[in-house]
């Protein structure tokens, strides 16, 4: 779990491992291992994730946009602002995950 971040250590490699701590329930497995984070940019004090989720229909999907805005919260500095942008487009696909998350789901090409 990360702690607050210094805003000169405020950046996409950072923001990525704090959003390990989001887990979608479904799967049992972060949003980031998973490939549902498209994007992460971070520009003069404000941050933007463009992220997707499995389906449209995603039973899940709110409950996980509330945790991604905790973990935000959590970690930016005072005064940073956020936004999160679901998009659909590519449409996600297995091929999306790591290597590590696709081996412990079974997904081995």
């Amino acid at each position: 779990m990360a702690g607050k971040l210094e805003a000169k250590d405020v950046n996409a490699e950072a923001l990525r491992a704090a959003l390990q701590d989001v887990i979608d329930p479904e799967v049992g497995m972060n949003i980031v291992d998973l490939g549902l984070i498209y994007g992460v940019s971070v520009e003069a004090g404000q941050v933007k994730i463009d992220m997707t989720m499995t389906s449209p229909a995603c039973p899940m999907g709110d409950m996980m946009l509330d945790e991604i805005e905790a973990v935000l919260k959590r970690v930016l500095p005072k005064g940073w602002e956020f936004e999160i942008e679901l998009v659909w487009e590519p449409p996600w696909s297995p091929a999306l995950m790591s290597e590590t998350a696709r081996t412990q789901l079974g997904w081995e090409e």
